[in-house]
């Protein structure tokens, strides 16, 4: 069956003709084999006897990590707040240099649409083209293993996001306020701080608290490369094969993530 739009505007059932139905079944099987064809390319290498034997594994690992060693946790304190540290100083920078390039990169703000505009765009782009992680491993590279580095990486990967958020937050503002400051005769620093600033400052704080929740997360495993926090405790108790320390460092990141959700829920409401 079909549906149409009648000059009245209602739905009006109709059934499909022959040819309609051959081309959806068409449709339909050509799916089918294109995802098919997909299976069996991802699935070329996979050795199917160690498919079978996850379960079997699955139950003895997690059967390892039971009960979590507790008291282990005094050593994930200092390492835990290294997170911490990672994901708010790196959303911090991350803020102040998205900012800037998210009115360079506004169609309504940018004192270039040929030349800024499109560079803004691209160091935007750019920095959300790359992960966390691959930040990671380079700046650990760069600059050795360490808090520095997590931040860094933590930061480079957040202007991107603040910055995409933050431009079209100021692309979709109410242009009659700002013509009304403009009109007093208001310099651009005024208009900016009196008629667009006011209306993006909720967006910018949700902006703001969302990514740094969204940091938090991503900081806790920067450590697997080398970066700093808890991350680092992880990667070591896996090398060992420590199941009980990866069993209460998993639930102290868990931990962790469900109060930075909550903190997260929190400053919204309150900023909407």
């Amino acid at each position: 069956m079909a549906v149409t739009i009648g000059a009245d505007g209602a739905q009006h059932w109709r059934r499909l003709t022959p040819d309609e139905q051959r081309w959806r079944w068409f449709g339909w099987l050509a799916l089918v084999a294109v995802a098919v064809l997909c299976w069996r390319i991802m699935t070329a290498d996979t050795i199917w006897a160690f498919v079978e034997n996850a379960p079997q594994q699955a139950v003895d690992i997690f059967g390892r990590m039971l009960p979590p060693r507790w008291s282990y946790a005094g050593q994930l304190w200092k390492p835990l707040w290294d997170t911490l540290n990672i994901a708010t100083l790196g959303t911090l920078i991350a803020i102040v240099i998205a900012t800037p390039l998210g009115f360079l990169a506004a169609r309504n703000t940018t004192p270039s649409v040929a030349f800024v505009r499109p560079l803004a765009l691209f160091i935007i782009v750019g920095s959300r083209s790359i992960n966390a992680l691959i930040w990671g491993l380079l700046l650990v590279a760069v600059l050795g293993p360490g808090v520095l580095a997590g931040i860094i990486a933590i930061a480079l990967r957040s202007i991107g996001f603040i910055g995409k958020l933050l431009y079209e937050a100021i692309e979709e503002i109410d242009d009659t306020q700002v013509e009304a400051i403009r009109a007093t005769g208001a310099g651009p620093g005024q208009v900016i701080s009196y008629g667009i600033w006011p209306q993006i400052l909720p967006a910018f704080a949700t902006i703001a608290v969302f990514r740094w929740d969204i940091n938090i997360r991503e900081s806790t495993v920067l450590g697997l490369v080398g970066a700093g926090g808890i991350g680092l405790a992880l990667e070591s108790s896996l090398n060992t094969l420590a199941w009980p320390q990866v069993s209460l460092i998993l639930l102290m990141i868990l931990s962790t993530v469900v109060v930075s959700e909550w903190i997260t829920a929190k400053v919204r409401r309150a900023i909407i």
